[in-house]
């Protein structure tokens, strides 16, 4: 590449981060990393109706929670700031009108109402009203005034909008990274505004210019952006500038049906579609990866996945490994569908890959919050027995909760092997029991299979009411690394209150 990799991510702060705009910022992460690049954040809140209090700093409180923190934004390293697009608007009404002294734009005076009219007339008609080539110079701009007219309106400070001057006839050809080529018919196209009346520019003019003065080379974005390319480039154009590379990136489907993934499917199947919980104004609560219990590099690794793919059959990447392998080429152009349970898998690996311990520091506050005091060292061990089933760190507990808790009842399911002669099976296994000095796992069980081989009593006989007794159900991990763990007093008074207290 000839010049310097800039990548941005642009979120406007009108809510919470979506997952979407989530994959934005990981694929732009991504490909500065893999390309020696610089990837910035810039805040596009031109839109001060739409701002939501909160959501600047949840964007960010999201990519640092991810991992994925920008190496240039508000307040770091900021060689092109500002990076808030409220704190540049000096900056663009000079460029709006830039762009009318050289023809690439105009003033329109239109009322509101005016243009509601119109809208409503192609209507009746049958029609759609389109501001265009085809209309703008009947309509009330400075296309069709002399300059004192012009002068005039201007002096009397009547309220205007610049839009671009869209250019007729023209066939454009563009390039994008990841689609290939694009062609659009610019007479198809409408003359967008690029500075409002209010005094503030519209989205399409702030992000040409903030591209271009903050050294932007490459424009990684949604498909939803793909009809505004035809008129970014022409912006470009007519400023004289050279213009970034753009890649389109594909859309994150639904789970099930058409269409493109929405709030409203994560509400409806119960999964969440911001990376972080968020408290709308309103007092909504909408959940998050983060307090589901994902893992920051589970959900980087799905979300990875999702419309690209490195060629192999490897579905685990650590984020060093997806920079390493990152390639815009090996990014699909259609859409890829959410799957929420492979998302648990996800969540499963990379808890299945985690040490012990570090599981158990996670877990100790599950602990701590239901006052159950538990040596470390024993904890690091219980958490190694029953990890394997968890898809959550949060569901560790259920998973393992008679280490902590004695069962108080037991599962009907499980008693179907409680026989007359059990109670007397289970004292005298109790006996056996006191008898063992070193109560380990392996020791145990030896010993316990030598006294049922030498009275020839059967396995399933005292195995299955033994793991009753202990864990209330026929589940668990190893029956003697349980009793170890366990020790010698606690597994004798739950086989005696099994004995006292469970009745054929």
């Amino acid at each position: 590449m000839s010049k310097q990799v800039r990548v941005r991510f642009a979120p406007s702060p009108t809510g919470p981060l979506h997952i979407g705009g989530v994959r934005t910022a990981l694929f732009n992460y991504l490909f500065a990393k893999k390309n020696n690049g610089t990837f910035y954040i810039r805040i596009e809140d031109t839109d001060q109706n739409r701002f939501v209090p909160g959501a600047e700093a949840y964007i960010f409180e999201a990519l640092n929670w991810l991992g994925i923190a920008p190496d240039e934004t508000i307040g770091i390293n900021e060689k092109f700031g500002p990076y808030r697009q409220s704190d540049r608007k000096h900056l663009y009404k000079d460029y709006a009108m830039q762009l009318v002294h050289n023809g690439g734009a105009y003033y329109a005076f239109d009322t509101a109402e005016e243009l509601d009219a119109l809208r409503k007339e192609a209507e009746a008609a049958g029609q759609t009203f389109i501001y265009n080539h085809s209309n703008r110079e009947m309509l009330t701009t400075s296309l069709n005034m002399t300059t004192s007219e012009l002068e005039a309106r201007l002096y009397n400070e009547d309220p205007y909008v610049i839009r671009f001057k869209t250019p007729v006839d023209e066939t454009l050809v563009l390039q994008d990274l990841i689609r290939g080529e694009v062609k659009f018919d610019t007479n198809l196209l409408d003359d967008k505004v690029l500075f409002k009346s209010d005094g503030m520019p519209t989205y399409h003019l702030a992000n040409i210019v903030d591209d271009h003065l903050q050294e932007t080379s490459h424009v990684i974005r949604g498909e939803e952006w793909l009809p505004s390319l035809p008129l970014h480039y022409m912006l470009y154009r007519a400023f004289g500038w050279e213009a970034p590379q753009f890649a389109h990136l594909p859309l994150i489907l639904k789970p099930v049906g058409n269409g493109k993934l929405s709030k409203r499917d994560g509400d409806k199947l119960g999964f969440p579609v911001f990376p972080l919980e968020w408290t709308a104004p309103t007092g909504e609560i909408s959940s998050g990866y983060r307090e589901k219990g994902f893992f920051p590099e589970a959900v980087v690794n799905f979300l990875a996945l999702l419309g690209w793919n490195d060629g192999t059959e490897q579905e685990l990447f650590t984020l060093a490994e997806l920079v390493e392998k990152f390639d815009l080429n090996r990014v699909n152009k259609s859409g890829a569908k959410f799957d929420p349970e492979k998302n648990k898998w996800f969540n499963h690996q990379i808890l299945m890959n985690k040490a012990d311990d570090v599981l158990a520091t996670l877990f100790q506050k599950d602990l701590d919050a239901k006052d159950i005091n538990v040596p470390f060292d024993t904890l690091v061990r219980i958490v190694g027995l029953v990890k394997d089933r968890a898809n959550f760190v949060t569901e560790l507990y259920d998973l393992s909760d008679y280490f902590f808790v004695a069962p108080t009842a037991y599962d009907p399911k499980g008693l179907k092997n409680w026989k007359e002669e059990t109670p007397e099976l289970m004292k005298q296994l109790i006996a056996v029991l006191d008898g063992i000095s070193d109560f380990t796992s392996l020791n145990i069980e030896n010993t316990v299979k030598e006294w049922l081989s030498a009275n020839e009593i059967g396995m399933g006989k005292v195995m299955q009411p033994f793991r009753i007794s202990l864990v209330g159900a026929m589940k668990g991990p190893h029956l003697f690394d349980i009793v170890e763990i366990l020790g010698k007093e606690e597994t004798i008074s739950r086989l005696k209150t099994a004995v006292e207290n469970i009745k054929l």
